[in-house]
């Protein structure tokens, strides 16, 4: 991920986009402070899952700004905020889609022997440790909770 991210920046700086230039950079000025907060707990560097995390962070906020200032008659902004999303998703892996999200819910609920409703936060924690920012685990905790009510 780092080795992506210092040679998509080269590249954006050799063909002169500036967007691209300064969103990667931001990103890269995250995952620093993930380092240091990482070296402050007695690790060496941020873990995969953590930068994942972080980037799915980043996304968030950027869908957020941009419906704010749509909402506040900025279209100009939120066309900013939205390229900028878009950089950052080409550094997460590739999503999940329905069909393999709902398959992924299945087995957890399978793998961990969850009975009901109580046990969500074991099949949310083996879902999280499988698949890392490759899931919105916003909607993926209403599959849970459907699968677990049956």
């Amino acid at each position: 991920m780092r080795a992506a991210l210092s040679e998509a920046l080269k590249t954006a700086m050799k063909a002169g986009e500036k967007r691209r230039v300064s969103t990667i950079r931001m990103v890269q000025a995250a995952i620093k402070d993930k380092d240091i907060e990482a070296r402050g707990a007695g690790r060496e560097t941020a873990s995969e899952a953590e930068i994942l995390s972080l980037l799915q962070k980043m996304i968030k906020q950027r869908q957020e700004s941009a419906t704010v200032y749509e909402g506040a008659g900025r279209p100009e902004l939120a066309a900013q905020e939205r390229e900028e999303m878009a950089i950052i998703a080409e550094f997460q892996p590739q999503q999940l889609d329905e069909a393999e999200t709902a398959a992924a819910v299945a087995a957890a609920v399978a793998e961990t022997g969850a009975a009901g409703p109580q046990d969500m936060g074991k099949v949310i924690a083996s879902l999280r440790a499988a698949y890392a920012g490759r899931m919105d685990f916003g909607k993926v905790s209403g599959l849970v909770k459907a699968a677990l009510t049956r």
